[in-house]
């Protein structure tokens, strides 16, 4: 039987949420990272559906976290919130690797990301050595939105950027739940920081001028796997996605998959269904859990 536990790293001031998913507690440690406007339970549900207990089922000790604010990690995200994805690459991250050490003894092998949570794994491991890891996989996780659509145009441009950026002026963060925009708030400082890198060419960090491209193609980075819905229109088009990968290095361990019916797959997939589909199990998830397995 699948079993889930919560637990936190306590930061005095915050809490940092993950919830541990897993059959056995002996097989390899994933990470799984959600992106923004999201918290961990993209990854699963109440009654036990998802890719963690999937996962978990193949043998996996999985860890699903919430990064600062979001989720059940605790104050939740509102006008106070001074922190932005700097503090999620420069302390969440180790934080909640050191957390899940500390409980289960063992770091995690393999790091697991949806959207934006792929831009936070890189840019960790562009500034920190992670010789455990031995693998990645990105689910529509992209950098910046270059394709061009009338979807984009609404979803990107007038929505995400304007309407965004006025919301977060107006109410000090990002009310994307009150405004049905996404599952979980945004601190002011990550959407703005983040929204800078959507619409840059140059992937630098504005505090210090780290430029992450440049640091991971000069990285050993472990193998990774990017895949992305045939359908998904903006948030993960398969053109920047693929992008990506280039934009770190594109070397021979790098793996691309477009997840749509032309390509042999049962549905065409957007940014939310190729983690929450119910045929999701029985399509793309197995061949996750294989290419896991193959690199574990």
């Amino acid at each position: 039987m699948i079993q889930f536990e919560s637990h936190f790293v306590d930061k005095n001031n915050y809490k940092l949420h993950y919830k541990r998913i897993f059959k056995h507690t002996d097989g390899p440690a994933l990470m799984l990272i959600h992106g923004s406007i999201e918290d961990g339970r993209i990854f699963y549900s109440k009654s036990g559906k998802g890719l963690a207990p999937f996962l978990a089922e193949q043998g996996f000790d999985v860890f699903v976290v919430d990064l600062r604010g979001k989720g059940l990690s605790v104050p939740s995200i509102d006008a106070s919130s001074n922190f932005g994805q700097k503090e999620a690459i420069m302390e969440d991250m180790p934080n909640l690797i050191n957390g899940i050490h500390g409980l289960s003894g063992k770091k995690p092998v393999h790091i697991i990301a949806h959207s934006w949570g792929g831009v936070i794994t890189l840019s960790y491991l562009a500034r920190f050595s992670y010789p455990e890891l031995k693998g990645v996989v990105f689910f529509g996780s992209k950098r910046d939105v270059r394709v061009q659509s009338p979807k984009r145009w609404l979803n990107v441009d007038l929505l995400w950027n304007l309407l965004g950026t006025y919301l977060v002026h107006k109410y000090g963060f990002l009310p994307a739940v009150k405004y049905k925009a996404g599952s979980d708030n945004e601190s002011k400082n990550f959407f703005l920081e983040a929204n800078k890198w959507v619409y840059s060419k140059e992937w630098i960090d504005a505090f210090d001028g780290f430029n992450y491209a440049t640091a991971l193609q000069d990285k050993k980075l472990p193998p990774i796997l990017s895949i992305t819905g045939a359908k998904d229109t903006h948030a993960g088009h398969p053109k920047d996605v693929k992008r990506l990968l280039s934009e770190i290095g594109n070397k021979a361990s790098h793996q691309f998959k477009e997840i749509g019916t032309k390509q042999g797959y049962l549905n065409n997939y957007d940014h939310i269904t190729l983690l929450t589909h119910p045929d999701a199990k029985d399509d793309h998830f197995k061949e996750v859990a294989t290419w896991l397995h193959r690199h574990s």
